[in-house]
């Protein structure tokens, strides 16, 4: 058995933030690319684009990354990732179909409380993490990895047609929201002076359906993948510009790319599909039921200014406090196990 751990290297440990196989430069890229809502938007903003899971995205903007991932820490970024699929899960058997395909109690969510779940192979591999809604309009919400499009997609498709050959009431939408994430100490207040609800009774892992900034039927949903305090905004396709544009205005948003994203996952210990977790990882191994011969993410941090890393290690060596040595690019450096996450995270729940 093997456990994710997560190490401090103190020896000039440096590894690429994103992995080059979800991202390349866009002279690299041979496919025909997927874009967002927003293109044109990252390019007026100066977005340097690159190729992610099959989508045209910004890996940065005028800002280094550095700046970017510390202005997020102290006041907070907008993030677009349209690119992740969202899906609608409706009819009285919903939530019968997604707890034949996840690991946890969909059943028990309070309306318009969601969940960080997992789809699973038989063997128990995990096959994607996805975040599960019980929304209060009658359906299931599910956000899941743009890199497992296709997979989760049929995966749930093959389901509902289960189901429904069987007389079960069941169905699905692929939604073509875009989808912007506003990630930060501050972003709750900046997202506050253009909605009517009071973002204070929506805490963390809740959502409400709400207008922003004069566009109706957003989705706010109380999370997001840096560890501080934010909100994912599920946004009509045609209102994604105007709602950037809106949000800009204010002096404490910037702009942040796919660099600064995931260099403030890792910071806060989340683990990222296809690196630190994928089929042949189970939940207990990942440490996703709530191992370092393999080093997973790694960068260095900007809040902690030391280099950090995600990996595996038998168990034996996965302590608090254990001295590791890991070998980057052929040349063995020290390291010592620590607990995740690097950086407290900051997510906002009633007191």
């Amino acid at each position: 058995m093997q456990r994710v751990v997560s190490v401090v290297a103190h020896l000039g440990f440096r590894l690429q933030a994103l992995p080059p196989a979800l991202c390349r430069p866009l002279s690299c890229a041979q496919d025909v690319l997927r874009r967002t809502p927003l293109y044109d938007f990252h390019l007026a903003h100066g977005g340097k684009m690159v190729a992610f899971a099959g989508w045209s995205l910004p890996v940065q903007y005028r800002d280094s990354h550095t700046d970017s991932h510390l202005h997020t820490r102290q006041h907070c970024s907008l993030f677009d990732v349209s690119h992740m699929l969202q899906t609608k899960i409706f009819g009285s058997d919903r939530v019968k179909l997604m707890e034949s395909l996840v690991v946890g109690d969909i059943a028990e969510l309070r309306p318009n409380q969601g969940t960080l779940s997992l789809f699973t192979n038989e063997a128990g591999g995990i096959l994607d993490d996805l975040i599960v809604t019980n929304t209060s309009e009658g359906h299931l919400y599910v956000v899941s990895n743009a890199g497992c499009w296709e997979k989760d997609l049929a995966l749930m498709q093959d389901k509902v047609r289960e189901l429904q050959n069987q007389g079960r009431d069941v169905g699905l939408e692929v939604l073509d929201n875009a989808l912007l994430a506003l990630q930060g100490p501050t972003a709750a207040q900046v997202l506050q002076a253009s909605v009517a609800d009071d973002l204070k009774k929506l805490p963390f892992m809740t959502s409400a359906v709400m207008e922003v900034f004069g566009v109706s039927g957003c989705r706010v949903t109380r999370c997001g993948y840096t560890g501080e305090d934010g909100v994912e905004i599920s946004v009509p396709a045609a209102g994604a510009v105007h709602l950037a544009t809106a949000l800009l205005k204010n002096p404490e948003v910037k702009l942040a790319g796919l660099a600064a994203r995931d260099s403030l996952r890792l910071e806060a210990g989340l683990c990222l599909y296809g690196n630190d977790i994928d089929e042949h990882t189970t939940p207990v191994e990942g440490s996703l039921s709530w191992t370092l011969g393999t080093v997973t993410s790694g960068c260095p941090s900007p809040s902690l200014k030391k280099n950090v890393a995600m990996g595996y290690v038998p168990c034996e060596y996965s302590r608090p406090g254990t001295m590791l040595l890991v070998e980057v690019r052929r040349k063995q450096q020290m390291a010592v196990v620590s607990k995740m996450p690097f950086v407290p995270t900051n997510y906002y729940t009633l007191k």
